[in-house]
């Protein structure tokens, strides 16, 4: 299989990756549009350096996330304002009016967090193990635990609050 064919290929097959970053980091359809082609353009120019002895995904993530990250500064710069997906998050055992309220609150909790806390949760929100995060964020599974914790720690202490 040719190198564009391998590469179209693979982005086909895990573009819920880029759907979920693009609406984890961008409020309105035109961002995510911009972000998501500058993350496949970031994937492409360093597609020869990826080694294939490694999951797809993984490294899709890591440069999806840091591409997502440094968009987002530059555009919080200007605008200041970002909404996680809905789809992200699961609320289960309540009310429906509830259960929209709570998402929107914990939508609200999480854009306050810092970039790789939010980056953190995203992927632990996914069923991503800690292995995994480890990986993609390029720190220890250990580190990723603590973080973890102290993040869950602190939104359950936000909604206690309320």
């Amino acid at each position: 299989m040719e190198v564009n064919d391998q590469f179209i290929a693979l982005i086909q097959q895990h573009k819920r990756i880029l759907f979920k970053i693009c609406n984890s980091y961008c409020r309105d359809r035109s961002d995510r549009e911009d972000l998501a082609q500058e993350i496949v353009y970031q994937l492409w120019r360093s597609f020869a350096a990826y080694n294939a002895n490694f999951k797809f995904s993984t490294w899709m993530y890591r440069v999806a996330l840091n591409v997502a990250i440094s968009f987002y500064r530059k555009d919080r710069r200007q605008k200041n304002v970002h909404v996680l997906s809905e789809n992200l998050i699961e609320i289960e055992n309540e009310q429906e009016d509830d259960l929209e309220e709570n998402i929107q609150r914990l939508q609200r909790f999480i854009l306050e967090l810092k970039e790789l806390d939010r980056a953190l949760i995203l992927l632990y929100l996914e069923d991503k193990s800690y292995g995994e995060i480890s990986e993609i964020l390029g720190i220890t599974v250990t580190n990723v635990a603590t973080k973890l914790s102290r993040i869950k720690e602190l939104l359950k202490l936000k909604f206690k609050s309320l």
